[in-house]
């Protein structure tokens, strides 16, 4: 199989060196270049690395950082993975986009864009099919989104259970790393021995981004009606976000049938066996005490899917209520890693 060239935007940051940790030796990708600001252009991966849990081959380390332009990104390759900030991802991606280029954003830029898939392949892997209505692009051109890092942690559970059960409210408490503020994160003296209890525009992106994840594509989104509340929480934590759910569902099932069909849950990636899926991609643990960041957070299976499956635990009813924890990578499965397995679905369906 010939291998597509791809590119990677924001290469000096955390999302874009966990694009780069990924890619290496990837089936399907192999790198077109790398790419970031000014600043950066001439200095080799080595010279600006963040990632501290993975070691980089030596000819990895030695791949330059170019100027991102337009252009230049175009003619090196087919694929632009953006670990960008929002604010300069908008115009670089829809010019990319433009100039032919599939681009799987982790940027929040395109997100809620009326024509642009906000996808989780297990939850909404039909919402692909909205590229197709993407008009203003050319030349095989396209934008995918991936979701905002918290919400990407509870979508599969909840697509679990809104399918067995259906869904009517759900409120979530997030505690999240400090790697989902990128590097260098947040301030020490702000989170050292500390809890942030406001990280901005988050609430809004969870309650908004599920509904249209948890909707149907039907020549437009069309959104989920049930109602999500959610209160967000930065914790002093490297990697992985945990998130408390309170739940009611149109129908109450027990205990053991919420886990079962959270446990049974599979989607198209694991059915086409995408190299980057995992094989159970929700994972639901019985000790009293787990899922903890700093034990599971690197959950899935096989060893390219490490980090990308979500955990739960302590599953437990109270009337008609559900309690939950969910834990999920933030820079994994809720960053680059959802990107790559979008532009793996992207690449089995024929789009690239």
């Amino acid at each position: 199989m010939d291998k597509v060239k791809v590119a990677v935007l924001g290469a000096t940051g955390m999302i874009g060196q966990r694009f780069i940790q990924i890619l290496e030796d990837h089936p399907y990708f192999e790198f077109g270049g790398l790419y970031a600001s000014e600043r950066s252009a001439g200095k080799r991966l080595g010279d600006v690395l963040r990632i501290r849990d993975h070691r980089f081959r030596d000819e990895t380390l030695e791949m330059p950082i170019e100027k991102m332009e337009a252009k230049t990104v175009a003619d090196s390759s087919r694929v632009a993975f953006s670990g960008l900030p929002a604010e300069a991802a908008k115009d670089m991606e829809s010019k990319l986009a433009q100039a032919g280029l599939a681009v799987f954003s982790n940027a929040s830029s395109h997100r809620m864009s009326p024509d642009v898939p906000l996808l989780i392949p297990e939850v909404n892997h039909e919402h692909l099919d909205a590229v197709k209505d993407q008009g203003s692009y050319a030349n095989g051109g396209f934008i995918v989104t991936n979701a905002n890092c918290s919400t990407t942690g509870i979508a599969p559970p909840l697509k679990a259970l809104d399918d067995a059960f259906g869904l009517d409210l759900v409120t979530v408490s997030t505690y999240q790393a400090i790697s989902g503020a990128g590097y260098p994160g947040v301030p020490s003296l702000d989170i050292v021995g500390n809890i942030l209890p406001h990280i901005g525009g988050e609430e809004e992106k969870i309650e908004t981004e599920i509904k249209k994840m948890l909707g149907v594509w039907k020549d437009g989104f069309l959104y989920s009606d049930f109602t999500m509340l959610a209160n967000c929480a930065r914790v002093p934590v490297v990697d992985g976000h945990l998130e408390a759910m309170v739940l009611r569902m149109d129908s109450t099932p027990e205990v053991e049938e919420a886990i079962a069909a959270l446990e049974s849950f599979r989607g198209l990636p694991e059915g086409m066996r995408l190299p980057s899926a995992p094989e159970r991609p929700v994972i639901v643990m019985r000790e009293p005490d787990r899922p903890q960041p700093a034990l599971d957070s690197f959950a899935g299976e096989p060893e390219r899917a490490r980090g990308m499956a979500v955990s739960v635990g302590r599953v437990r009813r109270d009337g008609d209520w559900f309690k939950l924890f969910t834990l999920s990578h933030n820079t994994l499965r809720g960053g680059a890693g959802g990107s790559l397995l979008n532009a793996e679905l992207a690449k089995a369906k024929g789009l690239l």
